[in-house]
Parts: C-alpha cells; sequence; structure tokens
C-alpha cells in the first residue's frame, strides 16, 4: 500500500499590514511533493480553512524561482490542488502516515492556533506517524499537545527559520512573534546551522524539522527515509 502524505499550508495573504503580501513559499512545497511523487506516495494539501494557499510573491521571482517551482506554475492541475485545499476538519489522520507543514510567514497567523491542525497532528504521531515541518512551517508545532497534555515540542529537537534569518531578511519588525524565541519558551531544543540560509534538517525520533527554503529537500527525504 502506498504511503500517504498530507502537506499543510497556509490561508493568509498579507503581513498586519495589508500592503505586505505574503503566502506559501512555493518551492517549499514543491521540492517536498516531487519527491514524494517520485517514491510512488499518495498526497494530499490541507489548510486551516480550506481552498485557496496565496503565494509568497518573493519566493515567485529570480533567483528565488527554481525549476521545481516554475513548473508548478505552469501547470494548471498543480496550481489547481493550491487552489482547492481541504479544510483541517475534512481530514482524517488516519489516512495519513505523515504530515509536512509547509512555510512561508503567512503561516504565523494561521497556524499555531488552528485547533483543527493540532487534532490531526496529534491523533497523527500519536498512531505512529511522521511530523515534519520546513522553515516557518514549525510554527504550526508551537501549540500541538499530547493526549497527557504536554507539548510536543518540548524537550524535542528542533528547527526552523531563525531569528537572525528574519533580520537578514529584512522583516523582523513586522513578525508577529519571534518563532525561534517561542519555541524554546515551550522546552524545545532548538537548533541552527552555523550560516544563515544553508540546508539543515534535524531529527529526533517520529519529528523531523528543516530551518528554511532550501533545506526543504532535505527534509522531505530524511521523512523517506524514515517511511
Amino acid at each position: 500500500m502506498a504511503r500517504r502524505i498530507l502537506h499543510v499550508v497556509s490561508n493568509v495573504a498579507h503581513f498586519d499590514d495589508p500592503s505586505h503580501p505574503t503566502g506559501l513559499w512555493l518551492s517549499e512545497l514543491t521540492h517536498a511533493y516531487d519527491l514524494f511523487e517520485e517514491h510512488g506516495y499518495v498526497q494530499r494539501i490541507v489548510s486551516p480553512k480550506g481552498g485557496v494557499a496565496p503565494l509568497e510573491p518573493r519566493a515567485l521571482k529570480w533567483p528565488l524561482l527554481d525549476a521545481s517551482a516554475k513548473a508548478w506554475l505552469n501547470d494548471a492541475k498543480r496550481m489547481a490542488l493550491i487552489s482547492n485545499t481541504a479544510r483541517s476538519d475534512e481530514i482524517d489522520p488516519a489516512d495519513f502516515d505523515a504530515i509536512h507543514f509547509t512555510g512561508g510567514h503567512a503561516v504565523m497567523w494561521d497556524f499555531p492556533e488552528s485547533t483543527g491542525l493540532q487534532r490531526i497532528t496529534r491523533d497523527l504521531y500519536e498512531r505512529g506517524g511522521i511530523v515534519s515541518a520546513v522553515c516557518h512551517g514549525y510554527c504550526g508545532l508551537l501549540n500541538t499537545k499530547l493526549s497527557d497534555g504536554s507539548l510536543l515540542v518540548a524537550g524535542r529537537k528542533i528547527t526552523g527559520f531563525s531569528w537572525r534569518e528574519e533580520i537578514l531578511a529584512g522583516v523582523a519588525k513586522e513578525m508577529p512573534y519571534n518563532a525561534e524565541e517561542e519555541m524554546k519558551r515551550r522546552g524545545a531544543l532548538y537548533e541552527k546551522a552555523l550560516l544563515p540560509f544553508v540546508p539543515k534538517a534535524v531529527v529526533d525520533g517520529r519529528l523531523v524539522t528543516g530551518q528554511n527554503p532550501a533545506s526543504a529537500k532535505v527534509t522531505a527525504q530524511r521523512v523517506i527515509d524514515m517511511l
């Protein structure tokens, strides 16, 4: 039976300032999706509210727009997957072997407080599934609690977009919170690469995380290795 992967994307289209658009960092989805597809995995895309997942404009410009993301932009069927995502309450965690949280700054607004995503993550993890996230996707794990009331990330090695990278990206002042610090406050054992914007993936049991957009492929590969 083919393995089944659930990708999570955001419904948010802008920062607190409506004139500053944001959304899914497309390559963080496409790199993982393409790799999983090569292995014959069945895949579905979900968002907190369902429907359209807006795209981060910065990720669609050269040199950040790579071959994988460009191919998706030119494929109507692929883009339909992003325009018609499932709602979190439509998902049965028992149908999936892994959940993969994508990034883009948008997720900082709607991932952390989504009880639907928390339910899926908790149930899938406690059934023995894999929980993975790349870049800002780890914001979706901030408030997920297990059935015993403990936080999923407490005492676990984890990585995700660092505060230093936020500063270097020039958007730190517009962030609703410092995700790296929030992870540490919850007891996560946060790790990051020595240099910003280089690939890094961390595996702690069935929890797999990648630091930044450049980590999308290596993070997906770690999930494949475990599956």
